[in-house]
């Protein structure tokens, strides 16, 4: 049981944590301004910044009314207090909610592999005269396709391989699809991380504040070292480099990328918790 006037105090200081995020972003779109690192974070994923700041207590937890959770789908209210209807909500999405489980728990039952460098990104504009932000090559068009045809490519997220040029898909090692999505994850993966931040809000309203927000946290940073590591020259836009084309950065990007997946684990298994919750009260 939450008081009205703590509960209140943490949907305000959500609010205020993911508004460091969803003001600026609403400020370039008033502006007719985009970003190339952070745009994906509401363009690819695709909760809208004022779902974003919704808070939710998660199940099991009743909060003392008067809550405008009252009138939000999923809830139900039994005398002064509010809380979610976990059994209607599974009733409702309850494939989601086994989809979600089942890809997590998949994907943490693998070692993370730490030696794609990135080069995703690399191959989705090898040997095209298109990019895909407007931002310049830090290598220029040839030095990039030598990039990609130097390193060997073991891209396991379909969502990023799907994005490989033509020119591209051949040189991946695997073949990724969506339904060898479940088979081929793993927590190594930037995307894997990431994405930790959709199955988060796919899971909402049973998803807590505070487990959404701390996904999209870990989502930004991982954004921010998957665009510093590839093609793109982003010193502009405040972003310096990682240099996977070189031993020294190769170190820094498998550094970060062992910590993003030390982080994503402890995530993802809070997320196979809620959903073994959700599954259980229904």
């Amino acid at each position: 049981m939450l008081g009205r006037e703590e509960w209140t105090a943490r949907a305000a200081a959500h609010e205020a944590r993911i508004d460091r995020w969803t003001e600026p972003h609403r400020e370039r779109r008033r502006r007719g301004e985009s970003h190339p690192v952070l745009d994906f974070l509401f363009s690819y994923y695709s909760q809208a910044p004022g779902r974003l700041r919704r808070w939710h207590p998660g199940p099991g937890t009743q909060l003392a009314g008067p809550a405008p959770h009252a009138d939000w789908r999923w809830y139900a209210a039994d005398g002064a207090t509010v809380h979610l209807d976990a059994e209607a909500y599974v009733a409702d999405r309850g494939d989601t909610v086994r989809f979600v489980r089942g890809l997590l728990a998949a994907t943490a039952s693998r070692p993370a592999f730490s030696g794609c460098f990135g080069l995703h990104e690399w191959a989705m504009v090898y040997r095209d005269t298109r990019t895909r932000h407007a931002v310049p090559l830090r290598l220029g068009r040839e030095g990039t396709d030598a990039v990609v045809e130097a390193h060997p490519i073991r891209c396991t997220h379909f969502d990023a391989f799907r994005f490989f040029t033509p020119q591209a898909v051949g040189r991946n090692r695997l073949q990724p699809t969506r339904e060898s999505q479940a088979d081929l994850e793993q927590p190594g993966c930037l995307h894997a991380g990431m994405d930790l931040y959709k199955w988060a809000y796919k899971l909402s309203p049973a998803a807590p504040g505070d487990l959404v927000a701390d996904c999209f946290e870990l989502a930004v940073e991982i954004r921010e070292l998957d665009m510093r590591a590839s093609p793109y020259d982003l010193r502009a836009h405040g972003y310096e480099p990682v240099a996977i084309e070189t031993p020294e950065g190769k170190a820094a990007y498998v550094a970060a990328q062992r910590g993003f997946a030390e982080r994503g684990a402890v995530l993802r298994a809070r997320l196979v918790d809620l959903c073994d919750q959700l599954l259980g009260a229904s």
